[in-house]
């Protein structure tokens, strides 16, 4: 049986009666018995894209068992601090942490835990139809050696800066390429496809009573338009996005389109548009570059194929498309379900965290501890398997934060049997195939939790210190617009009473 097929009979349509176990040496046994990819097989993958973990690339060769498939590489950063060679499991902590996940703690390496923390964790929260946990490949140090030198000038230089391929990695991550529609020989014909890739963020305020009195801001201002700030300050990105993901999540189909067209004006990373599998529009870094007008151009000609309108139309109507699919899907109603698993925020989680690790709190350590302690003691006091289950659910949380979604078109045109949804645009009368998938479910360390804290405290203060910075210069400018106003009314009433000293002298 080839891998591929074993792999979907695993995930999507299990058999009874099927020993576990065998299928569990099956699969270990097709994946040593695959071919290593060297450094010859570099020239058939090109750059796609990375996100802060990994590299992806698309495979543009003729094998057919990674025709329509892309690889997710591991990166390391520069400093060498985290520089790991796949080996090294999960931390004891953290077999504590996954414990109740089959398979999980017994993986022989991260990369497999990684890849099981997708197929038992995410998939039956976001939906299997939804979720690709992909299968290894295995690779030798001269491959990852060329792809490194191959795909080094294509890179964003903030990335190249911060991380490279990891040389020590002995297996990849092969998973199916949602930017495309597979081709099924004999059924279907290559048809044109636009695939859009939206980072939705974080779509809910939270609600949590730990947090501090000087960070409630966070109750009235979605995270991302406060890290918006700190981010253009650190020189990240060029402009402000106006984009709001709790329009994203609103459930309104007018704020979902509001959301989609805010993307689009400012994509930065967040927001990317796939022709037959090639990068058309958006790009990794935020920044404008010497081939967005080529790409736009690209763009522009790509949605000719598939949306049917009057010129200067395509655009408006393509993301109409979206916001349609996204409103009655329902899509993001369960993704926003498993991101509200950070029921207390970090603010709280941060306190079960040292716990777990045995650890002084640090927070509690930094504020007043004697005016503190009757909101965080709860928390101190609280049985060890909540605490765990408080930090599993904030690490999940954080995933589904920041996961991409990656949503696949095709014209329906006569093709009645198409095994996939579909969607109807009412401005063209016309019906769509669309297949939407879940990426990037990153399986978050234990010990980010800290990052994840420190983060979010240097966000919050730098909004709350812009607003007032702000606040501070309104007040200024109107105290100097009062005093102009103050001079010119001095000014005035001297005229005044010199017209009537004036006027009294002639009278007299």
């Amino acid at each position: 049986m080839h891998l591929y097929w074993t792999v979907l009979l695993i995930n999507y349509n299990p058999v009874h009666g099927i020993c576990i176990h065998v299928v569990k040496s099956i699969l270990l046994a097709y994946k040593w018995m695959a071919a290593v990819l060297g450094a010859k097989d570099a020239v058939e993958w090109i750059y796609r894209g990375e996100g802060a973990a990994n590299l992806v690339l698309a495979y543009c060769g003729s094998a057919p068992k990674f025709v329509g498939k892309v690889l997710r590489i591991q990166k390391v950063p520069n400093n060498g601090s985290e520089c790991e060679n796949g080996h090294s499991a999960l931390t004891k902590l953290e077999c504590v942490l996954w414990g109740k996940f089959e398979g999980i703690v017994s993986a022989p390496t991260r990369e497999t835990a990684e890849q099981l923390y997708v197929q038992k964790v995410m998939c039956p929260l976001l939906g299997s139809e939804h979720v690709d946990a992909g299968i290894h490949v295995l690779v030798s140090r001269e491959f990852l050696e060329a792809v490194e030198k191959k795909v080094l000038g294509q890179r964003p230089s903030w990335r190249v800066d911060a991380a490279k391929v990891n040389p020590l990695c002995d297996s990849v991550l092969l998973i199916a390429d949602h930017s495309k529609f597979p081709h099924v020989s004999g059924i279907f014909k290559e048809d044109f496809c636009v695939s859009v890739e939206i980072k939705p963020k974080g779509g809910f305020l939270p609600v949590s009573e730990f947090i501090a009195e000087e960070n409630a801001v966070k109750k009235k201002i979605i995270r991302f338009k406060m890290h918006q700030l700190l981010k253009l300050h650190q020189g990240k990105i060029r402009k402000i996005s106006k984009y709001d993901p709790l329009d994203m999540f609103s459930g309104s189909k007018d704020r979902v389109q509001k959301a989609i067209k805010s993307l689009f004006l400012t994509p930065q990373n967040n927001f990317r548009v796939f022709l037959n599998g090639s990068l058309a529009f958006g790009g990794m870094d935020g920044s404008a570059d010497s081939a967005s007008y080529t790409l736009d151009q690209a763009f522009l000609d790509g949605l000719k194929h598939i949306i049917v309108a009057k010129d200067g139309m395509h655009i408006k109507y393509f993301l109409e498309l979206i916001a349609e699919t996204i409103f009655k899907s329902g899509l993001l109603d369960r993704l926003l379900e498993v991101q509200k698993l950070d029921a207390i925020d970090i603010e709280g989680a941060i306190h079960a965290y040292y716990d777990i690790v045995s650890q002084p709190c640090m927070v509690c350590r930094e504020k007043d501890g004697n005016k503190l302690s009757g909101r965080y003691s709860s928390l101190h006091s609280m049985p060890r398997d909540e605490k765990l289950k408080i930090v599993r659910d904030y690490l999940i949380s954080s995933t589904a934060k920041d996961l991409s979604l990656m949503i696949s078109f095709r014209s329906r045109g006569n093709n009645l049997e198409s095994p996939y949804k579909v969607v109807f645009l009412e401005s063209t009368k016309q019906t769509f195939d669309y297949k939407a998938s879940f990426i990037d479910l990153d399986m978050k360390p234990l010990k980010k939790m800290e990052y994840y804290y420190k983060l979010d405290q240097q966000i919050v203060s730098f909004y709350v210190k812009m607003v007032k910075d702000k606040e501070a210069i309104d007040n200024e400018r109107e105290d100097e617009i009062r005093c102009l106003e103050d001079k010119d009314l001095s000014a005035f009433l001297r005229l005044q009473r010199n017209d009537v000293s004036t006027l009294s002298h002639t009278s007299n």
